[in-house]
Order: structure tokens, then sequence, then C-alpha cells
């Protein structure tokens, strides 16, 4: 009796853990295609000879449809097998990778990048959400940590350092054939992952009216955030006609969904749950500091430290282990110990604004070394911090709103993100410009220490072979290169302070935030 009850109960581990297993392989897939251009844009505009705006479309273009299969996932996974939309999704992924890596046109490029987009949205959303319907609720803290090893820490830490490496040993397209591995073996555990998979719920009508008019703002949005800053934003017609139709999109949307009372995409019910309300206004928060801070460092390497792609790429590995850590100290803290999910919020933002502030005093002779602490307190801060929120969104939701809250979780990380990083490059350009004047200003001919510094760099260029007349020009140049090069430091150490302040601005409102839901809950 004892063999035949043990027996079923190690099947049904063993099922759970290659679920889980492919589950998460299938998060790696979309964290390696969803940072491809932050390293690789260079080698990429040179093999498909596009320009900056022809470029800018691989990464609207699967960003626009990432958001847009976090709108229909739910629904797809109401009409369809859970796992097999999840099956689906991947090899979606590892398709239209595998495809990518095999052409430079890039007309075919920016629609693999959608499919790649849609897919990625659906596989992160079903994923999740299966793992949250497939297990008891008691066993979510670690399960939870498990799947944000694929779906946050990846895309933050590992996929920058392996795209790094492939860069520079081979070339960009080795970035797309090594999802094809990865998707897969992913499709293979979760085939066969024999779990029993949570009953579907009744299957409504697909709102095509409002999907499509979501799709718009989201389209209209995306391109305005991650474009804006290189145009001076709405000096540029184009972003400003964009961000009138998408405002006006937007606002039809909810006039729609209204109307449709009930049987709309939007689930209005989900904001009946005060803890989801409170998380998914944390998530642009927490949005805007993930991706935010993701964009600087390595931009700041790369840009002011001029790192190459795999140093880059390997400076914030080291983080990773700490985020793990983190996620996984959280995780039996509220699993085992019984600790709320909020209890450990206030020690991830702070580990944030820490790390910050320690970067914001990097200069140009900071080495890797030097930025390792902050970088090392920013992985376990984002790992006390993301745990929390999620558990605290949809541990109280319902099987029938829980993949559509998952969804609109991760529409509004990945909103705040891209906020976060639009405003960030806008900080930066306006600054170095500005920093740039300001030490102009103070750096004239007449000047001891600026003629001191001339003749001493005149003094070098000669004795390496160049005339007087071309190591005074040379001297004149270096000058001018180490003003930039400072206005950029200066820009940079601002934009890590504004990520500190965000959270200083942030957290009371937050706490005030969660005082007005608890009361309204309480009058309600």
């Amino acid at each position: 009796m004892t063999i035949a009850s043990a027996t079923p109960s190690r099947e049904i581990s063993m099922a759970g853990g290659l679920l889980v297993a492919g589950i998460v392989l299938a998060t790696l897939t979309e964290a390696i295609a969803s940072t491809v251009l932050s390293l690789g844009r260079g080698d990429i505009i040179g093999d498909t000879y596009a320009t900056p705006d022809e470029f800018a479309w691989l990464d609207v273009g699967y960003t626009t449809f990432k958001l847009m299969g976090f709108m229909a996932a739910s629904w797809l996974m109401s009409r369809f097998d859970p796992r097999n939309v999840i099956v689906s999704s991947t090899l979606a992924m590892g398709m239209a990778c595998g495809i990518a890596a095999m052409t430079a046109r890039l007309d075919l490029l920016v629609a693999l990048r959608m499919i790649q987009g849609f897919s990625g949205g659906i596989l992160l959303v079903g994923g999740q959400a299966v793992i949250f319907l497939a297990f008891a609720r008691s066993r979510q803290p670690i399960l939870q940590a498990l799947f944000a090893m694929g779906s946050v820490v990846a895309p933050a830490t590992i996929a920058p350092a392996l795209q790094g490496w492939l860069l520079d040993s081979r070339s960009w397209t080795w970035i797309f054939f090594s999802v094809v591995p990865l998707a897969l073996a992913a499709a293979g555990l979760l085939l066969i992952a024999d779990r029993p998979m949570p009953a579907r719920n009744v299957p409504r009508p697909f709102d095509w009216i409002g999907f499509s008019l979501i799709s718009i703002a989201l389209s209209c949005f995306t391109y305005v955030f991650s474009q804006g800053s290189r145009w001076d934003w709405f000096e540029e017609p184009r972003i400003l006609w964009l961000s009138v139709i998408g405002t006006a999109a937007i606002l039809a949307f909810f006039g729609q969904q209204m109307l449709a009372k009930g049987q709309g995409l939007f689930d209005f019910t989900l904001f009946g749950t005060e803890d989801f309300c409170f998380a998914f206004i944390v998530s642009f928060v927490a949005g805007a500091a993930l991706f935010g801070s993701a964009f600087l460092i390595p931009s700041f390497a790369v840009s002011v430290l001029a790192f190459t792609p795999t140093d880059a790429g390997q400076l914030l590995l080291p983080s990773g282990a700490l985020f793990i850590g983190a996620l996984l100290i959280a995780a039996f803290l509220m699993q085992a110990r019984r600790v709320p999910p909020v209890a450990t919020v206030p020690f991830g933002i702070l580990m944030i604004m820490g790390a910050m502030w320690m970067l914001s005093g990097s200069t140009i002779q900071s080495g890797a070394d030097d930025m390792m602490a902050a970088i090392l307190l920013r992985g376990a801060g984002l790992g006390f911090l993301f745990l929390s929120i999620t558990l605290i969104a949809f541990s109280d939701l319902k099987s029938r709103n829980l993949a559509a809250g998952i969804g609109l979780f991760n529409t509004g990380r990945q909103l705040g993100g891209l906020v976060g990083v639009a405003a960030l490059q806008t900080l930066i350009d306006h600054n170095v410009a500005h920093n740039l004047a300001v030490l102009g200003a103070n750096v004239t001919a007449g000047a001891p220490s600026v003629a001191e510094r001339l003749a001493t760099s005149a003094a070098m260029l000669t004795a390496k072979g160049m005339d007087a007349a071309a190591a005074s020009r040379g001297a004149a140049s270096l000058l001018g290169r180490a003003a930039a090069g400072q206005s950029t430091v200066i820009a940079f150490d601002t934009a890590f302070n504004a990520v500190a302040l965000l959270f200083v601005i942030a957290a009371p409102l937050l706490v005030g935030v969660k005082i007005g839901l608890s009361r309204l809950r309480k009058h309600v």
C-alpha cells in the first residue's frame, strides 16, 4: 500500500517538475529575443544596411506585438488547451528566430520580430498562469521565484552576457540561432509533462473591435516612447500626431469596453481586488526601475567606459546570482515562515535606491570593480521587489480572471519600462548638451589651467612625431573630446540619481494609494 501510494506521488512530482522546467525554458527564449537589439544594434544595422529610422521598426514591432500578446493571451487560454497555447507560442518563437538567423532582409526581419513579440507575450502570460493554476497556492512563492529566473533575471543579466560573447566571438545571427534548441527543448518538456491541466473557462466571443482599438493605442504609444527622444518629442509632427491618435484610441477603447457590459476584451472585475489594484500601480514604477537601470548600466559601460559588448554584457552577470539569491530567500520567508509578501518590498526599494545612488558617483576612470558593489546591490533589491509584487498581485485572483490579470500586470510593467527608458534617454541627451555648454563656457584659452593642459598635450603629440601646428590642433581636439566625455559622465550620473529619486517620490505616493484603496474597500 505504501509503495502504491508513493509511486503516483513521485510521478506527479516529476510531471510538475517537467512542467515548470519547460515553462522556464520557454521564458528564456523570450528573454534572449527581447534583448537582442540592446548590444547587437550596430552589427545588425551594418548587415541589413538599414537607416536608424528603418531599424527602429525591429524594436517597435517586437514591443508592440508583445503588448498585444499580453492582451490576447487570456482569451486564447480560455479557447484552447493552456499547455498547447504555450507549446505553440514557444515553437513559433523558435521558428521565427531560426528564420531571422538566416536572413538580412529588413522587411522580413521586421515581420519575424512581430511574430517573436506576439509569441513572447503569450508564453509569458500563459506560463505564469499555468503555474498558478496547476499548483497549490502554498507552493507559489518558490515556483514564482523559479519563473522569475527565466522571465526577469535572464533578460536583465544572463541574456546580455550571452549576447555580448556571441557578438564578439561569432555574429548576431548566433543570438537568434541559440533560441532554436531552447524552444525545442521547452516544447518537448511541456509535451511530456503529463500533469493535469486546469479546466478552461467558458470562452467568450473574441472582442475584435476592442482588440483593434487597444492595438492601435499600444502601437502609437510604443513608437512615441521608444522614438520620441530621437525626434525631440513634440517638435516632430509625427510624434505629436501619433500621441493624439493613441490617446483617442485608448479613450475609445475604454468607452467601447464599458458598453460591452462584461463581454469585452478588458476584465473590469480585476480591479475589485485591492491587492491587484495596488500591484498594478506598482508595476509601472517597478518596470521603470528594472528597464531603466538595465538600459543605463550597459549604455554607460559602452559609451563612456568603452567596454566591448562582451565586457558590457558580463557587467550585469554577477548581479544575477544576487537576484536569484534574493528571490530564493524571499520565497523561503514567504513559504516556510509565512512572512507576508509586502514585508520585503521596502528592502527591495531601499537596495535599488542605494545602488543607483552609488552608481551616480561613477567617473570616466571607473571600471567594473568600482561599479560591482552597486550592481550586486541592485540585483538583490530587484529580487526582493519583484517576487513580492507578483504574489501581492495574483494570489487573490480567481481562475477565471487570473490570465487577464497577469497580462494586464505585464502590460503595465512593460509600459512603465518604456516610459522610464524614454525619460532617461531624454534626460541624458539634454544634460549632455547643457553640460557641454557650461564646460565650454568655462574652458577659455586664457585660463592658466587650460593653457597648461594644451601645452602638455601638444608636447606629447610633438614627441610622437607631429609638427608643431598639427600638435596644437590635436591638443585642442583632445581637450574638446575630454570636455564632451566629462559632459556625458555627468549626464549619466544625473540619470542614475533620477532612478533613485523615482523611489523617493513614488514610495510615499504608493503608500498613500495603498491607504486609499484600503479605505475605499471598507466603504464598499
